[in-house]
């Protein structure tokens, strides 16, 4: 692959690389900013996130900042050297989603690493404990894997004559299992049965819904996954097209016609790895950073997909929505 990754920034407008910055000032401090899946739309909002909480830290790009972008594009094989061009730089810290800070802790361990992360950082072997992550890594949590029970109780209420209730998850996704664990706990703990389907690419995707059909599935619950959030309108369109409710993740699944979110805000969780990577560019220790948990959970509720497919939604559940959107 090329060694400098174009991508469009925010706002579709043309905007200078910030490598062009950190070669006119070489003393500014540059962070690399690594991504599994594509910089997609959802991916910029982290983007803002990020640029935000940096903001509060007191660093602005191209300022007093440098931050050098680099994509896996979904190809996981790709992380590994795409880090270790980076640690060559060199940059001051790496900020990623999870797999990409795996890769970065397998080839760093003086480099600080900050992750976002949808799952436990201990348990997947990311950090030591919450509180002493310990080694070179540390990060924000939004723990949105683990949040299953919710999200189905939600659909429920909103579509309580279903039937199986189909699960869509990532199978490369290292929270999977554990997600899995909880969603299906929920659903059959309000006597339904499951219709589990796991997929690894957009073909398989396309399958899992020809078979959620095929089984009578009446409602869907998307699993959480940088994958999914890459796949954002061909899985929200394949669900209108097989006349699904959906439950998802992140609200931007409900802006683009999803039926519902629930779960923690990305931008708020990239601000606070944002916030992180200035305190560590001021001199802090990832070991010292206790990992950051979100607290911030948001129901939306798009009324517009709730009218075509033909759900009235409860006054007591439009009560709990963060946002409606008509």
């Amino acid at each position: 692959m090329k060694r400098r990754e174009f991508i469009t920034l925010l706002g579709g407008a043309a905007t200078a690389w910030p490598l062009a910055a950190s070669t006119q000032q070489p003393a500014m401090p540059m962070i690399g900013y690594v991504r599994s899946e594509s910089f997609d739309d959802t991916a910029q909002r982290m983007i803002v996130g990020f640029r935000e909480g940096l903001k509060e830290a007191g660093y602005i790009e191209g300022q007093n900042v440098a931050i050098e972008f680099r994509t896996a594009e979904g190809r996981l094989d790709r992380l590994p050297p795409l880090v270790a061009d980076l640690v060559a730089h060199p940059v001051a810290v790496i900020v990623g989603n999870v797999p990409a800070a795996k890769a970065a802790k397998a080839v760093t361990a003086t480099v600080p690493i900050i992750f976002v992360y949808g799952g436990d950082p201990v348990k997947d072997g990311l950090v030591a404990s919450f509180n002493r992550p310990g080694g070179n890594v540390t990060g924000v949590t939004f723990l949105g894997g683990l949040v299953g029970g919710r999200r189905v109780q939600l659909l429920h209420d909103l579509v309580p004559q279903a039937g199986a209730i189909a699960l869509l998850i990532d199978a490369n996704n290292i929270t999977s299992a554990a997600e899995l664990s909880d969603l299906e706990g929920a659903v059959h703990a309000i006597g339904l049965n499951s219709v589990v389907r796991k997929v690894a690419s957009e073909l398989e995707i396309d399958a899992a819904f020809a078979t959620f059909t095929q089984q009578r599935a009446s409602a869907l619950v998307v699993g959480n996954s940088p994958f999914f959030t890459s796949q954002i309108k061909r899985i929200v369109a394949l669900a209108a097209q097989n006349a699904l409710p959906a439950s998802y993740q992140q609200r931007e699944f409900a802006e683009v016609g999803g039926l519902m979110s629930y779960g923690s805000s990305l931008s708020d969780a990239y601000r606070q790895a944002g916030t992180y990577t200035g305190r560590i560019l001021k001199g802090a220790k990832p070991a010292d950073l206790p990992v950051f948990r979100t607290t911030k959970f948001e129901l939306v509720i798009n009324l517009k997909t709730a009218k075509a497919l033909g759900l009235t939604i409860p006054p007591n559940v439009l009560a709990l929505a963060d946002e409606v959107i008509e």
